[in-house]
Order: structure tokens, then C-alpha cells, then sequence
């Protein structure tokens, strides 16, 4: 392996770290940040700084904020009645980009994982019991990945919730738009045909 000077191969060894880097895109981020001007790299290295500093977690839905509350839980136009759980705040910008839901949510920042550690203790899921216990929320939509630990999650919660009295719905799966049944695998087809509906 070529021998870079000490600080590139920090640089690079940084790079790696950040999901979906692997040593090839390290090594070519890292000589575009050489070629590039000392403003453009200063740039970088202030906006993530000023997300370090300046992000926290909203106090009510565990989402990625500068003010607290979020601007989804203080907005005036979100109906108080439904709390939509998910895994991860990337998860809510894919729902609101659908400009369909209009309630509130609740990020658990990771799914049950036994193998790798994360038992109920390790998600956000506290918080979410207090919330419904103090607020008109009717129905709880669990969000969770359609993977094991997404799967895993959504019926411990379902377990969990059930008693409070609550709807409690799991978003619909099955075979995406635009493809072809012949892809599909037998768990999708499964979820599709469960979840069918009539037209």
C-alpha cells in the first residue's frame, strides 16, 4: 500500500469511519479536500462544527432540532391525536417529504437488537410512554424498518401500548411501486398479500 504523509492518512482513516465510506471514497474525499481552497475545506470544518454545537434533540420527540421544541411539535397544524413512531430522525424527512401526514412523531433512535446490545433500555421509548400518558393521542403508527430488529420493535411496542387503550397500527408493507413480483421474496410477498386491501 502507497504511504501517504502522516495527516492524509489520518484524514482518510477519519473518512472511513462515516457510514458508506469505504477505504476507495476515503481516499478520494480526502484528495479533493487537498486540491480544494483553504475556504472551501474552512467552510466544512464550521458547519460541522455548528451542528455539533447547535443540534440537540427535541425534549418531546427525540428529532434533530435547533429549537426546542421541534417545528413538527410546535406546529399549530399537526394533529395532537397521532404520534407516529420511527427508528431514526432520516426516517420522519422521508415521511414528511410524502406531505401526507400531518401529526406528530416520535423518533426511538435505533431498534431492538439483542445481538448488538440495544434491549428497550437503549431507545427512546420512556419518553414515549410519558407522552401518551399525558395527551389526547388516540392512535400510535409504528414506522419501524421492515427488517428482524424493525419487526422486533414494532411488537414490543404493540405489546407494550396495547394496554393503554390506544389504535395502534403498523405502516403497510409489501411490494414496492415500480417493480416486478418475479424480484419479490417470499417475506414481501407474505406482507403484500396480509396487507391487501380493496379497490
Amino acid at each position: 500500500m502507497l504511504d501517504y504523509a502522516e495527516p492524509v492518512t489520518r484524514l482518510i482513516d477519519e473518512l472511513k469511519k462515516l457510514p458508506g465510506i469505504g477505504h476507495k471514497s476515503a481516499q478520494r474525499l480526502a484528495f479533493y479536500l487537498l486540491r480544494s481552497g483553504r475556504n472551501e475545506a474552512e467552510r466544512l470544518i464550521d458547519s460541522i462544527r455548528e451542528v455539533k454545537d447547535k443540534i440537540i434533540l427535541c425534549s418531546t420527540c427525540n428529532n434533530f432540532t435547533d429549537v426546542d421544541p421541534c417545528r413538527f411539535c410546535a406546529g399549530a397544524g399537526r394533529d395532537h391525536r397521532i404520534i407516529l413512531v420511527v427508528e431514526e430522525p432520516l426516517n420522519l424527512v422521508t415521511i414528511e417529504k410524502t406531505r401526507e401526514y400531518k401529526g406528530l412523531y416520535h423518533v426511538l433512535h435505533g431498534a431492538l437488537s439483542p445481538i448488538r446490545g440495544i434491549g428497550p433500555e437503549e431507545l427512546k421509548i420512556k419518553g414515549l410512554l410519558e407522552r401518551l400518558r399525558s395527551s389526547e393521542v388516540e392512535e400510535v403508527i409504528l414506522a419501524t424498518n421492515p427488517n428482524t430488529e424493525g419487526e422486533a420493535t414494532a411488537n414490543y411496542l404493540s405489546r407494550l401500548l396495547k394496554p393503554l387503550g390506544l389504535k395502534i397500527t403498523r405502516i403497510a408493507m409489501g411490494v414496492p411501486v415500480g417493480s416486478d413480483l418475479e424480484y419479490a421474496d417470499e417475506v414481501t410477498m407474505h406482507k403484500a398479500l396480509t396487507n391487501r386491501h380493496e379497490i
